[in-house]
């Protein structure tokens, strides 16, 4: 069911801090921030010395106007003396101003930063918790397959059906970059066309977009400054390679000012991301679990603020109905505040069962910004009305490869073949991969 909301909560700038003080610190209690009183309260101050320096340079500037008018007819009046007197005043202004003004640069530049160290306040629904185990289930769906004695997990499928080489990428790339081929190869191609296939379907805008971003672009979707650590760079030109698709996509919005009845925009794409997961190590990682390289289909969504929520429900059912068609049992999580995104507002993820594995495997996560990412990207609307205000984006992955493929080829193993879905048959020319 839609979600009712009674307040949007719409904007993490310095007047929302400053107006909603406490019902901010009340919510950010699900995602257990230490010392965010103080650091709220650190941003408001900055904010009252940026504004305090502004007056100063707005008297400055006023005193120089007003001294540049009293020079001029002094001067025609033959009252040079006092002239000089004020030249000489208002170049110290000017020395003042400049001094002034690069004070104002420095506590700008610090209450960006400061600002951009803030996530963003959770919905109310999302419930307290410190990691994933914390989330909540929020329904399970489809039927638990029951493979036969001997099955095997898809890094071993893929050495008996040839399907990828995790080997070779290391002699390539490095681990985490797999090699696909064959039927392997095949099933990854028919996964991504069935994906952008349906999307268009479903009205969204196909898009292919750049692999690498610059600096802006992921300041504004806030994979900057978060996930820094997270992201491969290519510091000779400024750029970073993507993460996601939602970053390029989003960023098409970036710095433009929408009319209200362009709402909803829908838009689809698929890519290569690139991640380095720093740290992954053990089991949970094996095979396609955890890569540093892999393709996904990402849906992004500009709503009208009254409406984001809708939005939100029906991306997810949408990618419900995905995961449905490949026949795989599914279940739908609302994340906790401690396992939430920086950037998000509230989130959705969808696991897949994985049978061989004996565990869930999570492959989309939808989420919606409300006006987070819009207050970075500078995305705002006019209202029939004539009044400007920041849009809301959403985004969902619709859907990561990686562990969709683990989850199929085990769940769909048989004692000498694979299945393939009936949804892909026609993709793939074949009803089963065999030795």
């Amino acid at each position: 069911m839609p979600l009712s909301l009674q307040k949007f909560y719409t904007m993490l700038n310095v007047n929302y801090i400053k107006e909603n003080f406490d019902s901010i610190i009340d919510l950010m209690k699900v995602r257990s921030i230490e010392n965010l009183s103080s650091k709220l309260k650190e941003i408001i101050k900055l904010d009252d010395e940026r504004k305090s320096i502004q007056q100063e340079l707005d008297t400055n500037l006023a005193s120089q106007n007003s001294n540049a008018k009293s020079i001029g007819i002094l001067f025609k009046s033959g009252k040079g003396a006092e002239a000089e007197v004020l030249k000489q005043e208002s170049s110290k202004l000017k020395e003042d101003s400049n001094v002034l003004k690069e004070k104002q640069n420095e506590t700008k530049a610090l209450l960006t930063e400061k600002l951009l160290q803030i996530p963003n306040v959770p919905h109310p629904s999302v419930p307290a918790g410190k990691s994933d185990e914390d989330n909540e289930v929020m329904r399970t769906e489809g039927k638990m397959p029951k493979l036969y004695t001997g099955a095997k997990p898809h890094w071993e499928l893929a050495k008996d059906y040839d399907l990828f080489d995790l080997e070779l990428g290391v002699k390539l790339t490095g681990a985490g970059f797999p090699v696909y081929r064959g039927a392997g190869a095949k099933l990854q191609r028919s996964l991504i066309n069935f994906f952008l296939n349906s999307a268009v379907e479903a009205g969204y805008e196909e898009i292919i977009s750049p692999l690498m971003v610059n600096e802006a672009s992921a300041r504004g979707t806030g994979q900057l400054p978060d996930k820094e650590g997270q992201m491969y760079e290519v510091p000779a030109d400024g750029f970073y390679m993507i993460p996601t698709a939602e970053v390029p996509i989003t960023n098409i919005y970036r710095d433009v000012m929408m009319k209200e009845n362009e709402f909803p925009v829908k838009l689809a794409g698929h890519s290569f991301c690139f991640r380095r997961e720093a740290g992954s190590y053990g089991k949970d990682v094996r095979g396609l679990n955890r890569l540093h390289q892999f393709e996904k289909v990402e849906i992004v969504q500009v709503a009208h603020p009254e409406k984001s929520y809708e939005a939100l429900e029906e991306m997810l059912a949408y990618v419900e109905t995905l995961v449905q068609k490949l026949g795989l049992p599914y279940r739908v999580l609302r994340l906790c505040g401690g396992d939430l995104t920086f950037t998000s507002a509230l989130t959705y993820d969808i696991e897949v069962y994985s049978a061989a594995q004996e565990r869930w495997l999570e492959v989309s996560s939808i989420s919606n910004f409300e006006t987070y990412q819009a207050n970075r990207l500078n995305l705002r609307y006019k209202a029939k009305d004539g009044k400007k205000a920041m849009a809301h984006t959403l985004n969902g992955s619709a859907i990561a490869l990686p562990r969709i493929m683990a989850a199929l080829i085990e769940n769909y193993q048989e004692d000498g073949f694979i299945r393939v879905p009936e949804v892909l048959q026609g993709f793939m020319g074949m009803d089963k991969i065999v030795k």
